[in-house]
Formats: structure tokens, sequence, C-alpha cells
């Protein structure tokens, strides 16, 4: 099995606190894999850490074989797409305009978007569904939609990579099984790798191929959903 990233004797966290304490973990290349661990488990900081947004304190991580200290922001950008957990949803800015952000890191300087751009976004809006709402307000669309927007930006990214830091949470269960459906399908049409952080163990066995659980900043156990012994390790629920 390829593994598009690698992390090798990985120590991080935040100034001078170690969160993830000198751990190796690996990421299947065009596989869902889903972190999962409690509340304070370091899945947040091994995110950010991976996607290179955090440099680690201590041990190394490699993108496609080569450190990911060696990309810079738009090399990365190009290569991972990352959904943050948080993401303010901006004023008067319609679907269109909000996919069509994903299409900077591909840009030089303040071009126009080309001809190429803006067929590569509404390819991004149909891929999630909501090619009837493109000239639609994001503040006027619920939740559910307005989190597949943000899917559809960093399709636009053009990217090997998709994270995304617990996109369910603050959504109803039926928009939750939608978004976890849809990342399933994007993985099966477009062969992307996908990276996300999930707090349900349940969905995680479900939409997962392979997961990373962790307990205290380590690796507590690794492998399929059924081969994984995760439910041993942590119970059942978080």
């Amino acid at each position: 099995m390829n593994q598009i990233l690698k992390a090798t004797d990985l120590t991080a966290g935040y100034g001078r606190k170690v969160i993830i304490d000198h751990q190796d973990i690996s990421i299947p290349d065009g596989q869902i894999t889903g972190l999962i661990g409690p509340n304070g488990s370091g899945k947040s900081t091994l995110f950010n850490t991976l996607n290179g947004f955090e440099a680690p304190i201590d041990g190394t991580v490699a993108l496609a074989g080569k450190p990911i200290t060696t990309f810079n922001a738009r090399q990365r950008a190009q290569q991972i797409a990352c959904l943050p957990q948080r993401t303010m949803i901006p004023e008067g800015v319609t679907v269109f305009e909000l996919v069509s952000y994903g299409r900077y890191c591909r840009q030089r300087g303040l071009h126009r978007l080309s001809k190429a751009d803006r067929s590569i976004i509404h390819d991004a809006i149909q891929a999630v569904h909501m090619t009837e709402m493109t000239n639609e307000l994001l503040t006027n669309l619920s939740g559910g939609q307005q989190q597949r927007a943000l899917i559809a930006m960093t399709l636009a990214q053009d990217s090997r990579i998709l994270m995304l830091d617990e996109p369910t949470t603050y959504l109803d269960l039926t928009n939750q099984l939608e978004i976890l459906n849809l990342l399933r399908e994007l993985n099966q049409q477009f062969q992307k790798t996908i990276i996300v952080v999930l707090h349900d163990l349940n969905e995680a066995a479900r939409y997962c191929d392979h997961l990373i659980c962790l307990v205290n900043g380590r690796v507590k156990a690794t492998g399929t959903p059924n081969g994984c012994d995760y439910r041993v390790n942590f119970g059942r629920s978080f």
C-alpha cells in the first residue's frame, strides 16, 4: 500500500507543550483515513502538523516522499486542501465566489479567472450537487449546504489530498450522513486521499477505510475498521 503522508518519530505541540510524543504515522494513498480519539487526544495537533500548518518540534513529515517543510504555502495548497473545523461564512458572497477562492493557489498575481478556472469551479460545484445554487448567497443557505459549498472550494484547489477537521460537528444527523456520503463519493469518483477528524466512532467505522486512534498524544490503534481494536481501547463513544 502506497503511503502519501508519513510522519516519522513525530513530536508536535504548541510552544513548549508537547502533545504528540515521538509517534510514527502513515496515511495510505487514495483512501479515507479517520483520525479518532477522545477530546484532547491530539487529533487537531496531528491534523495541523500533517498538513504543514504547524512545524514539528521533532521528527519529520513527508509528503509523497519529500519533507513537507520544503514546500511553501502555495505548493502545499496545491497538494493538500484543508477545511478547518470552524470556517467563517463571508457576508455577501455567492457559492460561485466562495468556490473560486480555491483557485488562488493555482494563479499567479491578481489574475482574473480564466476559462479553465471557471470550468473547474463549475465542476466542483456540480460534484457537491449544488449547481442550481451557484449564484445563491451563502448566508441564505442551510448549514449542510454551506458545508457542501466549502467542500467544493477545496475541490477547486485540484489537490491530491483533502483534509477536514470534524466537518459534521455542527450539523444535524441527516446532514452529517449526507456530508459523509459525499466524501465517500468524492473519494471514489476523483480518487482523492481524504483525511478526516471524526468524533463519532460509528460514523468513522462506516465511512473510513483506515483509522488512526489517538489517546494522550499516542497512537493506540491503527488499521481498517474491522481489524483495528479501537473499540477495545476507547469504548464506543467519546
